[in-house]
């Protein structure tokens, strides 16, 4: 039943965030001004003659009410029908498909080398010892807070000048997956996540690395790295991998940003040439695949970290199987 009830509360999520993305896009784009017409006949200055206008707004329902354009798009939403581009007269769902992969494959990257460099930063903090390493310790802590604000633009704008303007050890634009070409947008989008995350976790290790579990481990003969890596790692682990669901979702929607600045193919740059042609099937279904996939991957990250501390599971079963009104410790 505490599977069942899980499930439930996700779809709930999940429902509620596409209503409101629907919502918000589709009176976002018509607030902008513009006729959705335009881009289906071919953008502004085709020329098109009335007949042909009169005949597309009867096709695509523009001629109706606004309110009724919002129920026809928020029933085609809730039937996954997300209908054709119209600026492209290809099926919305294909156009995502061909992208989807690409702009995947960047932020999964992106976030494990987040992860690498968080870890890295918080087991110096740790384990650093002496004057010297101290103050490197404070210029870690004073660079993670400059990354985890560093805007997008900016950083991916100077890496292309340094090392591909100037080095030439890389290339400027993105097309592929080849490592050469990810690495770039991979580190514009992980820095700043990167700073976040070593702040999280190097505050847990640090708690975890003297609280009486870590004490205990000591006398019984560990090293400061066995108790580090065993024992300190698994509970600072858990405020991280939380984050790490919201990571993902700030590194989608980086993508459009860092797609756009590499010209590299993915979801963030058809959202962005979708939004200039007013073509707001794509929208909504680029945002709501964005959305969706948020929910997803916070709902992964909340049953990893049950999986890596079981006593949030026992809690939660407990809570679920207590009488109404009874309070669980």
């Amino acid at each position: 039943m505490s599977l069942v009830r899980w499930l439930l509360g996700r779809v709930e999520a999940a429902a509620l965030v596409a209503w409101v993305v629907a919502t918000v896009v589709f009176f976002a784009l018509r607030s902008a001004g513009g006729d959705p017409s335009e881009a289906i006949l071919g953008g502004p200055g085709s020329q098109a003659s009335p007949e042909a206008v009169a005949r597309v707004r009867a096709e695509y329902s523009l001629d109706e009410p606004l309110v009724v354009q919002y129920l026809l798009q928020l029933q085609r939403t809730a039937t996954f029908q997300l209908g054709d581009s119209y600026a492209r007269r290809r099926p919305v769902a294909e156009l995502i498909g061909d992208q989807l992969s690409g702009t995947l494959i960047l932020a999964a990257w992106s976030l494990l080398l987040a992860w690498l460099i968080a870890l890295a930063v918080a087991t110096v903090a740790v384990l650093a010892r002496g004057r010297l390493a101290r103050r490197a310790v404070g210029l870690l802590r004073g660079g993670e807070v400059v990354a985890s604000v560093m805007p997008h633009f900016w950083l991916g704008a100077v890496l292309i000048a340094v090392f591909a303007g100037g080095l030439g050890w890389l290339p400027a634009t993105s097309a592929g997956n080849a490592p050469g070409e990810l690495l770039l947008p991979a580190v514009t989008l992980a820095v700043p996540v990167a700073g976040f995350l070593g702040q999280v976790m190097r505050d847990g290790l640090e708690e975890s690395h003297h609280a009486p579990f870590a004490t205990t481990a000591r006398t019984r003969g560990a090293s400061e790295r066995t108790v580090l890596w065993r024992h300190s790692l698994r509970h600072a682990a858990l405020p991280a991998i939380a984050l790490s669901g919201w990571a993902f979702g700030s590194l989608l929607s980086g993508a459009v940003v860092v797609e756009t600045l590499f010209g590299r193919p993915g979801l963030g740059r058809l959202l962005i040439d979708a939004t200039h042609a007013r073509d707001v099937p794509v929208v909504i279904g680029v945002v709501l695949v964005i959305a969706l996939g948020y929910v997803v991957v916070m709902s992964v990250a909340d049953v990893l970290e049950r999986v890596v501390d079981p006593r949030l599971r026992s809690r939660v079963e407990a809570v679920q199987a207590a009488p109404e009104g009874e309070v669980v410790a």
